[in-house]
């Protein structure tokens, strides 16, 4: 099993108040998971603020760009490997983003995973590319893959889509990994068939067990159907941990943060239909033993890691303490050197 730490590039107004963590603090978020023994750090994506942050808070939060934050990462760490989580990819242009990523995949030894998804905000979609304000997400998504996958793989590349084209481009250097494990990021049917069909992984977010087994399942259908081997294919899960000396203090931290808001944000999306008492329930909040006993049954459900987790904190040095807790009381009974991707 695998354990990654989502550190906070662009979660301020979201997970974390605002202000949150400096951009050295984001980097010392990311050595320190390093040393703790953390298998990936990952950085999530916004390019403007939400509507919802906006109207949340009384002051603009500091969104540090993903990738660039990633290569700086990179440079202070040796092992640990870099996620994006996620990366939004109808906001990228795609000819600019392989090059950025296969740049990143040198300067870090070859220790990138991208993970990418439509995005849980259309205001900041459309805001970003009023453009594309009338583009199917789901249709520029399969093109965003299908560009990638050609960029890093192809001697000259041309790509003739609905919304994204280009035409004999020589993209050097390749990323050093062959292929670059893409993630295909979120809950709905069409991220379970993207990465079945396209991608090295899933990575859906804040569901719970049951919910990982029948996705795992979809998965390798769609996965079998493209003539692709499903065991090729990692299942990850994007968490939300809070660990406490009492499950009521863990529930009570959860309320006390941003989370709640976290949370609210994203009920007509990913989050929709769920409550407050099932949210807890699927994510990895209680006490040691209670978050230890989810983890074993994500495993028995085929969950292969958790990856861009998030900790629940008002302040980096809670973050910081949440991280300590986990990697002391957890990690130790769930990690093997011999465990995959």
């Amino acid at each position: 099993m695998k354990f990654g730490v989502d550190v906070p590039t662009c979660l301020a107004g979201m997970a974390y108040p605002v202000p949150f963590a400096t951009a050295d603090e984001v980097i010392k978020i990311a050595v320190e998971a390093e040393e703790l023994g953390y298998d990936e750090v990952s950085g999530n994506d916004h390019l403007s603020t939400q509507r919802f942050v906006r109207d949340a808070w009384p002051d603009p939060p500091d969104y540090f760009e993903p990738l660039m934050m990633l290569a700086t990462i990179a440079a202070k760490t040796s092992v640990v490997r870099l996620g994006t989580g996620i990366l939004v990819l109808p906001m990228r242009d795609p000819v600019l983003l392989a090059k950025q990523v296969a740049t990143l995949d040198h300067v870090s030894g070859g220790r990138v995973t991208l993970a990418v998804a439509a995005g849980g905000y259309r205001d900041e979609f459309e805001s970003v590319t009023p453009d594309l304000a009338h583009a199917s997400r789901v249709d520029l998504m399969t093109e965003g893959i299908e560009a990638l996958r050609t960029l890093f793989e192809q001697p000259h590349s041309t790509y003739e889509g609905k919304y994204r084209r280009f035409v004999d481009v020589e993209s050097y250097p390749k990323p050093l990994q062959s292929p670059l494990p893409i993630f295909s990021g979120g809950n709905a049917e069409g991220a379970l068939r993207r990465a079945g069909e396209r991608c090295e992984g899933w990575l859906p977010a804040k569901i719970g067990p049951a919910e990982i087994a029948a996705g795992r399942e979809k998965v390798a259908a769609y996965a079998r159907a493209a003539g692709r081997d499903p065991v090729g294919v990692t299942i990850g899960l994007q968490t939300v941990v809070c660990i406490a000396d009492t499950a009521q203090d863990a529930r009570e931290r959860v309320e006390r943060s941003t989370f709640n808001l976290f949370r609210k944000s994203l009920k007509e999306t990913m989050m929709k239909g769920v409550g407050l008492d099932k949210y807890l329930a699927d994510n990895l909040i209680g006490t040691p033993d209670d978050v230890c006993a989810k983890v074993a049954a994500f495993r028995d459900a085929g969950l292969d890691g958790f990856f861009a987790t998030l900790f629940v904190a008002n302040t980096v040095d809670e973050m910081l303490e949440q991280m300590r807790l986990f990697a002391r009381h957890v990690m130790p009974a769930f990690q093997t050197a011999a465990s995959p991707l």
